[in-house]
């Protein structure tokens, strides 16, 4: 099936390009899907946990239309914010799918079809993926200078839907971005005693890794970009009926070894509040 992600000839003179053609947003054609074998090993023997990250997917055009849809909190007092001290800072969300511009949704479309379900499944070998209409916790994600996501495991049920979640698929959205402003996704062992991944939020760079009870991840750094700069991703979670078990949590935060107390306070505090 993946050898549908292949190249196209040019579509029609009355279509833009990207337009006509489900598949020609994939920049890589047939090589996208001939690598998936080994991205399927690279995926399940990742460390901390099965994960992959993968560089220019799409044509550059295709992301830089949809961020000119995309509001910034810089100027926007439209976008979902819910603040948690130490745990959750400056960070914005925009997901209201009745309010996403047509390039937002057909990129989203394109990720939530058969085609690239099964692509997800070729690489990380869990069957029946089910993606999220409502895009609950999910949408395009935007950080100001000064936030900050703790190191966490998701929340393992969709509340409307009852399904398990099982994959996390981001695709960062920012070009230029300096090492130096923080900002990178860092993926911690289950004991918590290291970072064994740290990954620049590079424009046109998706990470797709396995949603566990032990997938430590976040970008627990303040940001140190400049006021004008916001940290940009796009955020899809994907679910299946099966369960791994019945115990319902929502968001397991996570204290790093050199973090300060007020982290492990709030982690707890959250536990305690939510389960």
């Amino acid at each position: 099936m993946l050898s549908l992600f292949r190249k196209s000839g040019p579509p029609p003179a009355s279509v833009a390009p990207g337009e006509g053609d489900f598949f020609s947003i994939f920049a890589e054609g047939e090589g996208f899907s001939a690598r998936q074998d080994a991205q399927a090993l690279a995926y399940r023997s990742a460390d901390p946990f099965p994960h992959i990250m993968i560089d220019g997917v799409f044509r550059p055009q295709v992301l830089r239309d949809v961020l000119a849809e995309v509001p910034s909190p810089l100027t926007s007092g439209n976008l979902f914010s819910k603040d948690v001290a130490h745990l959750q800072e400056n960070k914005f969300a925009w997901r209201d799918v009745t309010r996403l511009g047509p390039k937002s949704l057909r990129l989203i479309n394109y990720l939530y079809a058969k085609p690239f379900l099964e692509y997800l499944t070729a690489v990380t070998g869990i069957e029946g993926l089910v993606p999220d209409p409502y895009l609950w916790g999910a949408g395009f994600h935007q950080i100001l200078r000064g936030g900050k996501l703790a190191v966490h495991a998701d929340f393992n049920i969709h509340p409307q839907m009852n399904l398990y979640r099982r994959l996390n698929v981001l695709v960062y959205l920012n070009e230029g971005w300096d090492p130096a402003w923080h900002g990178n996704l860092e993926l911690w062992t289950p004991q918590m005693d290291r970072c064994a991944k740290s990954i620049t939020p590079d424009f046109n760079r998706m990470v797709i890794f396995s949603t566990t009870d032990t997938s430590y991840h976040g970008h627990p750094d303040p940001l140190d970009c400049p006021p004008d700069v916001v940290r940009r991703s796009l955020a899809l979670y994907y679910y299946t009926y099966e369960r791994l078990h019945e115990q319902v949590h929502s968001t397991l935060w996570q204290r790093r070894p050199h973090d300060a107390d007020a982290v492990a306070e709030a982690a707890e505090a959250h536990r305690l509040e939510h389960g």
